[in-house]
């Protein structure tokens, strides 16, 4: 089943939400780094599959129909912003978070609370308050580029069968997305000192 068939009459409000996303996303004001270091490195966006998505419905004892899909979950539209550097994704959140195109219904700073695989990542549910796509919703995920990296073998990793040694590779993936944030607040340290232009202090 194509997601076209699957949303129907819905599928073109969710494309026009995805396109509208990716568009603002772009417009965010790059000038106003301090050291020419983009804080955006690139984003990606998709469409809740139809299996995803009546997986989901499933588990939350609702219909399966792309309809309930659109109404039902949050995270039929989904965008995911990776950054360069951890302060970029409290800044974009941020700014995201004051704008009128868009309704924050809900935060999760996963980056301060990992998850307990080590996940990291700074998530906003947002509504749409524009009159074409009014009412629709989109998950919103900002990141590190050291995380995405992290995020996105754990996840091929997770939905493998057959798994030996579970136990061991859940505590290895732990271990590796610690180090992993380790780095992260160390390139963050390099990028201040670099700013101070003073390697003294």
């Amino acid at each position: 089943m194509t997601q076209e068939e699957y949303y129907g009459a819905f599928f073109r409000e969710l494309v026009q939400g995805k396109e509208y996303l990716e568009q603002l996303v772009q417009q965010y004001p790059v000038q106003e780094t301090e050291d020419g270091i983009q804080p955006i490195i690139y984003i990606k966006s998709r469409i809740k599959t139809p299996e995803s998505a009546m997986k989901k419905l499933e588990r939350k004892g609702l219909e399966t129909d792309g309809a309930t899909a659109v109404s039902g979950i949050c995270d039929a539209i989904g965008i995911r912003i990776i950054c360069s550097f951890e302060e970029e994704v409290y800044k974009i959140a941020r700014w995201l978070c004051k704008r009128e195109d868009l309704c924050i219904l809900e935060e999760k700073d996963y980056i301060a609370y990992p998850k307990p695989n080590g996940y990291r990542s700074f998530h906003l549910i947002a509504r749409f308050t524009q009159d074409k796509m009014q009412g629709l919703t989109a998950e919103i995920q900002i990141r590190t580029i050291a995380i995405d990296f992290w995020a996105v073998l754990e996840h091929q990793l997770k939905y493998k069968q057959n798994i030996f040694h579970e136990d061991i590779i859940k505590q290895e993936l732990k271990r590796c997305a610690d180090e992993i944030a380790s780095v992260d607040l160390s390139m963050q340290t390099i990028r201040e000192l670099l700013r101070d232009g003073d390697w003294s202090k």
